[in-house]
Formats: structure tokens, C-alpha cells, sequence
């Protein structure tokens, strides 16, 4: 009996122990959970955060990913629940080293996507981590596509309405029918007028010399002061068009070349919304926008309407290891310096204020001037962006003495030759 009591003791000790065990581990997988739930909790919801992150999505992501649709990858909506924020982290780090590391999630997404190659980014923890809070964000809202498309037509109705070019062309078509109707009815008016008093009797010898009086056209183009009027016009307009040629001598205004690649900006900038940084890499640190290599294009190209006969030279130019000979728009003469950087990273200053609406543009041309009174007033009439920054402290505290208006460029030597001369 002894040994039979121990063995049912034995038995029902292990099952409790094994019941006990299993209720641990339950206890510590459903808390794994719980954490792997709640993972977006530790996802900042600091607007400066998520302000931040947008800015680095809409620069570097846009190109390839949107929230709530595929673009050349998948839509990042609720991306913090598919994945943790160290996945996230080391794939937008180096993708293909998770994929070569054999993550299941990320070989999948490397094979649906026809193998394409994300471009590795240099962010660190702390800016990848403010993008998923961005993302976070924007997947709580529903897609805007709808309302985005309203307000492009209104924008477009409001933008024909600042255009009144061929309202007043058809105005002034109308006021000169007026006026050429005006004078027909004159002039019958007057033909009537003289039938009537040359029929009358009684009229004086001067009213009869009115009456009877007719027009001699040879007469007056023989006067002098038609001849002296004409004179003066001829060379009214002789002198202004020869001032006009002398102010547009080296403007290029309006210059729209054609390129070797039918690349459109309305396509890539426009509808896609690809910021101009992403191509244009160096127009935050460098003099220079300069123009995007081959390899750039190949990021989206490699997946993208790839059977495009104009995709197809950007191929050619590539296994021909030969540059794309795209032609210079926008060219300064020698002797004037202009810097990229300071005006976009430093000046905060929009793309489209010297180079016009890009991203409506097939075909992009010169839309400003760009001769030198008109980068004067430019930096007459610009506020200098001094919120945050320490070095212009003192300049801003001396101008405040003497001014009650924003600091602008003159004001801190913007107008000195040296600025922009060599």
C-alpha cells in the first residue's frame, strides 16, 4: 500500500508541477503579447517628433512608399503593428542584410516586389523611430485622396482666375467692335445730317460751305502734322523696342530646350509628389542642385515601366557606362556666385520661388529672370529666418534699435557686391 500511495503521490505531484509550469508559461506568452501589442505605446506621439518625421518621409520615402496605397512598395499603414520598431530600424538601415539573414517577412516582401533593392538610409535609431511616429499617425487617418483631388480643382479654378489674359483680350475685341460701330453710325448720322441741309433753303453762304465740304484723305496725309505725328510714333516705337532688346541682352527667360530623355516633372513631381531633394541630392549641402545620376533613376526604373522606350535610353546609358547629356536651363554668368544651401537649408527658401510651379511643368523652362535687380529685390523684400538660431542674436537685438520692421536680407549685407562677386 506504501509503495502504491507513493507512486499516485509521486504521479499527482508531477501533473500539479507540469500544471504549474503551464501556467507560467502562459502567463509570460501572454504578456509577450501584451508587449508585442502594445509595442506602438512606446511610439512618440510628441507633434515636434511626428512633425520631424514627416519631413524625413515626404524627402526620402515618398518616392517608393505611401500610407494608404502601394506605390514601388508596400503602404506603411499601421507598419508598427506588422513589425517592432528593431525590425523597422535595421530593414530601413540595410534591407538587404535582413533579407540575407533570412528574415521570413523580409525575403517575402523582397520576392512580391520583383526582388527590388530599398535603398539604404543613414538615419539614426532616433529618426526612424520619429518616421514610424509619423506613420503611426497619418495610418489613424482615413486616405484624403478625394479631398486632395477637390482642392486641386478648386486651386485650379482660383488659379484661372488670376489669369485674366483672355478675358481681357476678349474685352478688348468687344470695345473695339464697339467703337468701330460708334463711328459707323456717326458717320451715317452726319451723311443724313447733310442730305437734310443741303435740301434746305434759306441757309447762310458759311453753313453752305459746311455742307457742301468733302473729305480729302490725300490732303491729309500730305499735311505736316500728320506727317510729323507719324514721324514721332515710327520712332517712338523704333527706340522702345531697341531699349527692350538692350534689357534682355543674356536673359533667358522663358528658355525651354529640348532634352535627350522626354522626362516630365508634372509626372515625378507633381503627381507622384517625389521631393526635388531626393533627386537633386545636393541642393541642401552643396553650391551646386546638380543633376541625378543614372543609378537614382534606376531605383524606381529597375521595376517601373520598364518596357518605356524612354526608360529604355537610361538603360543604354548605363550598361554603355556613357552620362545622359541633359541640356543646362538655368545658367549665371560667370562672374556671379550662387549658393544652393544657403538659400534651401539655411534661407528655408521654396524651390518654386526661383524656379517656378516645377511640378505642373512636361517640359521644365526658365521661369524667372534671374538677372541681377531681380535677385536684389528679392533680397530687399525677404525676411531672414532668424527663429532658433544664435548667430544672428545680436544682429537681430542692433536691428531692433533702429528699425521696428523684420530683419531682411539688405540689412545684414545682402546688397554688398562681394556677396555675389568675386
Amino acid at each position: 500500500m506504501f509503495k502504491k500511495y507513493s507512486y499516485y503521490s509521486n504521479k499527482n505531484g508531477m501533473l500539479k508541477g507540469m500544471l504549474f509550469l503551464s501556467l507560467i508559461f502562459s502567463v509570460l506568452l501572454t504578456q509577450n503579447v501584451a508587449v508585442a501589442q502594445d509595442a506602438g505605446d512606446e511610439i512618440p506621439t510628441d507633434e515636434a517628433v511626428i512633425s520631424s518625421g514627416e519631413k524625413l518621409f515626404k524627402a526620402n520615402c515618398t518616392v517608393c512608399h505611401a500610407v494608404h496605397e502601394k506605390v514601388v512598395g508596400p503602404a506603411l499603414k499601421d507598419v508598427h503593428k506588422r513589425r517592432d520598431v528593431a525590425w523597422i530600424t535595421a530593414f530601413v538601415q540595410n534591407s538587404q542584410k535582413v533579407i540575407q539573414g533570412g528574415d521570413e517577412y523580409a525575403v517575402k516582401l523582397y520576392e512580391e516586389y520583383n526582388k527590388t533593392q530599398m535603398t539604404s538610409f543613414d538615419f539614426s535609431e532616433e529618426e526612424i523611430l520619429s518616421i514610424v511616429a509619423y506613420l503611426k499617425a497619418e495610418s489613424a487617418k482615413e486616405p484624403v485622396a478625394a479631398a486632395a483631388a477637390t482642392d486641386t480643382a478648386a486651386a485650379g479654378g482660383a488659379a484661372t482666375a488670376q489669369e485674366p489674359s483672355g478675358v481681357v483680350n476678349i474685352l478688348m475685341v468687344v470695345i473695339l467692335i464697339v467703337l468701330v460701330l460708334i463711328l459707323v453710325v456717326l458717320a451715317m448720322i452726319i451723311s443724313v445730317l447733310k442730305k437734310y441741309l443741303a435740301q434746305k433753303e434759306g441757309l447762310a453762304e458759311e453753313d453752305q460751305d459746311i455742307v457742301n465740304q468733302s473729305f480729302d484723305l490725300v490732303a491729309l496725309v500730305k499735311s505736316n502734322a500728320f506727317l510729323g505725328l507719324v514721324a514721332f510714333i515710327f520712332t517712338a516705337i523704333v527706340l522702345k523696342s531697341v531699349i527692350d532688346g538692350l534689357f534682355t541682352i543674356g536673359v533667358q527667360q522663358g528658355y525651354e530646350p529640348t532634352q535627350p530623355i522626354a522626362f516630365s516633372h508634372k509626372i515625378h513631381a507633381g503627381d507622384n509628389q517625389i521631393d526635388c531633394n531626393y533627386c537633386h541630392t545636393g541642393v541642401r549641402k552643396s553650391k551646386n542642385a546638380n543633376i541625378p545620376s543614372p543609378n537614382i533613376c534606376m531605383n524606381c526604373h529597375s521595376a517601373i515601366k520598364t518596357e518605356s522606350p524612354e526608360i529604355q535610353k537610361i538603360y543604354a546609358a548605363v550598361e554603355n557606362d556613357q552620362p545622359i547629356e541633359w541640356v543646362r536651363i538655368h545658367n549665371l554668368p560667370d562672374l556671379a556666385y550662387f549658393n544652393h544651401s544657403q538659400h534651401v537649408a539655411v534661407g528655408e527658401i521654396e524651390c518654386q520661388t526661383c524656379h517656378g510651379p516645377v511640378e505642373e511643368m512636361d517640359v521644365v523652362y526658365q521661369y524667372a529672370p534671374l538677372t541681377m535687380g531681380w535677385c536684389i529685390n528679392c533680397h530687399r523684400e525677404t525676411d531672414v529666418n532668424t527663429k532658433g538660431n544664435e548667430y544672428y542674436d545680436n544682429l537681430v537685438e542692433m536691428h531692433a534699435e533702429h528699425s521696428k520692421e523684420p530683419m531682411k536680407v539688405e540689412d545684414i549685407g545682402g546688397l554688398e557686391c562681394s556677396k555675389c562677386h568675386y
